[in-house]
């Protein structure tokens, strides 16, 4: 029916025509729908980037009254010149500098081994013997040093056990590629089997071309001292290269660096030194409330310390060698923040390492017909040998935290991997480093100062 109304032609629906389109407008103008909230599981929900800047702010106020509270409580306590008598106790006397430059002879001792195999001077099982000498003393001579020499500090000792100890995983590198290099040559292979470091570099058009180096050809002090000075523990005679350095990125890795370490000796001497030194008398009087109170007051700077580190060593430290020397492998960790168990996280977080491990002593075992489970436990095995050589010898005492922490990781390995699962596994490894760190830092703390 239509009717005309101030000029204009209306239509109204019959009785029928109604009852067919109040529905649909019922529909059309409905809010509600069959969904989840946000933050339940079922929403799919994922998006939380707003509550993670929340925590970030959190954290950083926390921490800032954290620092306020140590700022009024003890004053400034950074002191430049106290990190110099960490490294020196005599002015005249460098025994770490002395220690780490006679390194060189262990490293011609390698080579010219090598050189000597490669012409068939002496045997397989003569050069293995030397080889093996060679490895053992690299081990001992810094514990001897450290041990009878008084001059040594502990900060100086530890680090030149660590130099010593990455010459011995590269040097032992050295010796199992070069060794597999006259298995293939006496196999008359004509290429070798790995993608095998220093190539030499030739110049077409000004555009840099690489040449592939084959064995014997690599043993030169060119590509000796290439290796010992490049971010990997892993011998290849062909590395992978750079075609040129980057200023710009260089640059700023070196800024990281001194700004990162200065940032870390401000931290350890304003934040951590006074945490510790109040934890002693608590651990004297075994006062158990006291002793958690301050290992969770410790594990804050701590872990801050720790993160820090990590980036200023394997990103910013390994990263600015790299560009220098213009090597192309720069995967020295992975993504080890998201991992969901134990064995995820040592397999990421420290990649040469891992590298190495996985070439020169579990593959190895595995092939021998050792177990996968076994090989694992060896591998912990030697990282907690090396974790409390480069602990015990600088501070001149044998408690085996650092080793007895390194093998809690196996069973903890099999728990997180058999009963704990995504967000739960990730909040597992977090909280083993968290807390773990502390834990031997205040046992070695304690047996060293306290009698």
């Amino acid at each position: 029916m239509n009717v005309n109304v101030n000029g204009r032609q209306l239509f109204f629906c019959s009785c029928f025509d109604i009852s067919f389109v109040i529905p649909v407008l019922i529909l059309f103008c409905s809010c509600h729908k069959l969904q989840e909230s946000l933050l339940s599981s079922a929403s799919g929900y994922s998006n939380y980037r707003g509550i993670l800047n929340w925590c970030v702010v959190m954290l950083i106020l926390s921490n800032a009254r954290l620092f306020l509270e140590n700022l009024i409580k003890y004053g400034i306590l950074v002191d430049p010149i106290q990190v110099i008598s960490l490294f020196l106790k005599d002015p005249y006397s460098w025994p770490a500098l002395c220690l780490i430059i006679f390194s060189n002879v262990f490293i011609m001792a390698a080579l010219y081994t090598e050189r000597r195999l490669s012409v068939g001077t002496f045997g397989e099982r003569l050069g293995t013997f030397l080889h093996l000498i060679n490895l053992s003393t690299i081990l001992c001579l810094p514990v001897a040093t450290v041990l009878f020499v008084s001059s040594m500090t502990p900060v100086g000792a530890v680090f030149a056990l660590a130099v010593y100890t990455i010459l011995f995983l590269k040097l032992y590198s050295y010796k199992d590629v070069n060794r597999w290099c006259r298995d293939i040559r006496q196999a008359r292979a004509r290429t070798l089997a790995r993608s095998l470091s220093c190539p030499t570099v030739q110049r077409f058009n000004g555009s840099a071309v690489q040449t592939q180096v084959s064995y014997p050809g690599n043993l030169t002090h060119r590509d000796m001292y290439y290796f010992i000075f490049a971010p990997t523990l892993c011998y290849e005679l062909n590395f992978p290269r750079s075609p040129r350095i980057r200023k710009r990125f260089l640059l700023r890795r070196l800024f990281e660096m001194v700004f990162l370490m200065q940032l870390l000796v401000g931290l350890i001497q304003q934040w951590m030194v006074p945490t510790i030194q109040n934890s002693m008398k608590p651990f004297q009087d075994m006062d158990f409330s006291r002793m958690i109170e301050r290992l969770l007051k410790l594990a804050v700077p701590n872990h801050l310390i720790w993160l820090i580190f990590f980036y200023w060593f394997f990103h910013s430290s390994m990263n600015f060698v790299a560009e220098l020397m213009q090597f192309g492998d720069r995967e020295f960790y992975r993504d080890w923040w998201n991992s969901e168990t134990v064995t995820y996280f040592w397999a990421n977080w420290n990649i040469p390492v891992h590298k190495w491990c996985l070439r020169h002593f579990y593959k190895p075992m595995l092939k021998r017909g050792v177990s996968k489970r076994v090989a694992q436990a060896a591998v912990f095995l030697v990282s907690a040998f090396f974790h409390e050589y480069l602990v015990s010898v600088p501070l001149k005492m044998f408690r085996l935290w650092a080793f007895m922490g390194m093998m809690v990781q196996v069973p903890l390995a099999w728990f997180v991997g058999q009963f704990l699962r995504g967000n739960y596994g990730n909040a597992a490894v977090w909280i083993s480093l968290i807390i773990g760190q502390p834990i031997a830092v205040l046992m070695y703390v304690h047996d060293y100062y306290v009698p």
